[in-house]
């Protein structure tokens, strides 16, 4: 039966008799610290941004070996690396810091990275996830956090960061050269407010 028809039967039937459309569920998600099991469903995540967008530079795909790599160093110096889980126990999207640079100077100031599945955006999950992170950061001890952003398709990422209190800091023009375009990088910097003094970015 063509849907037209059926819509059409359907409104011949008395109100009572009509099949009520099933409602919507309602959108919902718990955060989490990244588990072992995740990394497939990272992968999946970050690969789709590699290859089908700017918002990374990256242009190779990551491998699962990648992730576990990443995984263990950020668990190693004690990072927040987190999740965000569907009732079902999909990965929807994940946040996580890595350090601003390998020089010890910078030890309390991070780099910050967002990642949403395409069916969870536009939804609030990324505000949720910059949230945590940042509260994951402070009770880390962690002083600053800078966000860098590809100044084409992200203006989105920029927004939210400035909701939050991200202040842009600076630019710069024509640094990466992805599906033959150039392209560029805004920096912004929120000052954090620790509440935990010891561990890794102990003084």
């Amino acid at each position: 039966m063509l849907e037209e028809e059926y819509d059409r039967d359907r409104r011949r039937l008395p109100r009572h008799l009509r099949r009520r459309p099933e409602p919507e569920r309602p959108f919902s998600f718990d955060i989490r610290p990244v588990a072992e099991r995740d990394i497939p469903d990272i992968r999946e995540i970050y690969n789709y941004y590699v290859t089908n967008s700017v918002v990374t530079f990256d242009e190779k795909k990551w491998s699962i070996a990648q992730w576990r790599e990443k995984l263990a160093y950020l668990r190693k110096l004690d990072l927040p690396f987190l999740v965000a889980e569907s009732p079902t126990g999909q990965v929807l999207g994940y946040a996580l810091v890595q350090p601003m640079s390998a020089k010890s100077a910078y030890r309390f100031s991070v780099e910050n990275s967002i990642y949403l599945g395409q069916a969870a955006t536009g939804k609030g999950l990324g505000k949720a996830l910059l949230v945590a992170l940042i509260e994951a950061c402070e009770q880390k001890g962690i002083r600053q956090m800078v966000a860098v952003i590809s100044d084409k398709g992200a203006e989105g990422s920029v927004a939210l960061h400035e909701k939050l209190g991200f202040v842009e800091v600076g630019r710069m023009g024509r640094v990466g050269f992805k599906f033959g375009r150039w392209l560029g990088t805004i920096y912004l910097q929120k000052e954090l407010k620790p509440v935990k003094k010891k561990g890794i970015f102990a003084r």
